[in-house]
């Protein structure tokens, strides 16, 4: 019998490109405190990637426990510039200085996928992208944020490439998947490896 598949999360995006991939599953969030887990691992000095891999994989691990025999998707995404971790913006002030500190620069997008059946991880992986922003004047920043409004504040550097964010950018490598938070192909991959979709 094929596995329920659970997506450990209530992020839409993600949602959308598992249903996009044709995928059954429900979806159920993560009851965990991410800056709580987060926030031990910075002061230790924890690069942004793996924080995003041990996020990806609490979400799982939680989610599982309260759905047994499943197979439970946890993913996670941190941004970093150089040494600084960027979070969701608090508000449409935090989300302007995002914007004034990408600015002009190469900033890095790190995506975490984990799988997790009766809290054991089958699987987990890391992939980047990185994405350099146009230098944006004070001005355009505050148009561009009166026009997104509160949607700025859902994502961490204050953008969303599938919507008119894709305007701040002038160069982006990477994969899309991995820059929308969940990177679809070796999750597809793995998931067929694992019997749970047809391959």
């Amino acid at each position: 019998m094929t596995p329920k598949l659970i997506l450990a999360s209530s992020s839409p995006f993600r949602r959308m490109l598992m249903e996009n991939a044709g995928l059954s599953f429900e979806a159920h969030a993560a009851r965990i405190d991410e800056r709580a887990v987060e926030a031990p691992l910075e002061n230790a000095g924890a690069k942004p990637d793996a924080v995003a891999l041990v996020l990806a994989r609490a979400k799982a691990e939680e989610v599982s426990s309260r759905f047994p025999d499943s197979l439970v998707i946890g993913s996670d995404q941190t941004m970093s510039l150089g040494d600084s971790v960027f979070h969701k913006p608090t508000d449409l002030a935090d989300a302007a200085s995002h914007l004034q500190a990408l600015s002009g620069v190469t900033h890095r997008l790190n995506s975490a996928v984990a799988i997790v059946s009766d809290g054991v991880v089958l699987w987990e992986h890391l992939a980047h992208a990185q994405l350099t922003m146009r230098p944006l004047t004070v001005e355009f920043i505050a148009r561009h944020l009166a026009r997104v409004g509160e949607r700025a504040l859902s994502s961490v550097g204050a953008y969303q490439l599938e919507g008119e964010g894709i305007q701040l950018f002038e160069k982006i490598e990477g994969d899309y998947f991995t820059i929308l938070g969940l990177p679809m192909l070796p999750l597809l991959k793995k998931l067929r490896e694992l019997g749970a979709i047809d391959g």
